[in-house]
């Protein structure tokens, strides 16, 4: 709260567990009042029926001060599986976790408290070894037979951790089903210019019999491209039969239902696949 008695409140998203930028939204600030309404869609794209059943959402409100750091004023955490799809729940809780600052000459180390607090129980929500989330793709894979081969639809990215000064990225994606002996099957998308939330719609074709798939896995990896150095790895993920959860089952579901597409979305995670460090930076 602001010496006049009023506040600059705004609202903060954060899906947990998740440290990265890709999880976190934030509403507009409301000035000088103690009654903020924001009428503010936020929406996070590609979740998926894992984040679901594990994942909560933290809603805090903020104080927003431009001169010193901004003041946590309190928060509420909704664990996704209270949601059911297509449908809006209203909800009308009471803020928790408030800290009452005792003076205004508390006020800089008391925040500095929060904040080392909140970074605090983050990291141990987030649980030891536990891969960085680093964003959401959408693909679709289909076994066509009458082409005797696998189509691999790359859609679109959303929520890209930002890689470049700017607060972007220019990200592209890369494809590479091994093992490879010939090492012919990498693809590679276009890049698309400073978003994080790139759409792509571009397809790849690996001719191959559907039984030969069984023993295969497909490497799916995003990043950025910078002029003159080498790309950033974004985050990447694995389908196949080694893969675990979504990846695993979108895998088995497009071997066990050929000419059927199917288009699901997966999380990347900081984790690069063995195979793809070799592949070409540009």
């Amino acid at each position: 709260m602001d010496f006049n008695g009023l506040a600059d409140p705004y609202v903060k998203l954060h899906l947990l567990p998740g440290a990265c930028k890709a999880n976190k939204l934030k509403t507009k600030t409301q000035r000088n009042t103690l009654n903020p309404v924001w009428n503010e869609d936020l929406t996070y794209s590609g979740i998926t029926d894992d984040d679901i059943s594990h994942k909560v959402l933290r809603i805090s409100v903020c104080d927003e001060d431009k001169l010193s750091h901004n003041e946590f004023i309190g928060e509420i955490r909704v664990p996704l599986r209270r949601l059911k799809p297509s449908q809006k729940k209203h909800f009308n809780i009471c803020l928790e976790r408030q800290v009452p600052l005792a003076s205004p000459s508390s006020m800089s180390a008391a925040l500095r408290g929060i904040s080392c607090y909140l970074k605090e129980l983050e990291q141990v929500e987030q649980g030891p070894g536990l891969l960085e989330e680093r964003g959401r793709i959408l693909l679709n894979l289909s076994y066509s037979s009458p082409r005797r081969g696998l189509l691999v639809g790359i859609v679109r990215c959303a929520h890209l951790a930002a890689m470049d000064v700017n607060g972007y990225s220019d990200p592209y994606v890369k494809t590479y089903l091994r093992p490879d002996v010939d090492k012919k099957s990498k693809h590679k998308t276009g890049v698309k210019k400073k978003t994080l939330n790139p759409e792509f719609n571009e397809e790849f074709f690996y001719e191959m019999e559907l039984s030969a798939l069984a023993t295969k896995t497909l490497e799916v990896t995003v990043w950025d491209y910078d002029i003159g150095k080498s790309n950033d790895f974004i985050g990447g993920v694995s389908l196949g039969p080694g893969a675990r959860g979504e990846a695993r089952k979108h895998w088995s579901d497009c071997l066990q239902q050929p000419d059927t597409a199917l288009e699901r979305w997966h999380t990347l995670t900081s984790e690069l696949p063995p195979a793809a460090g070799a592949l070409p930076s540009a």
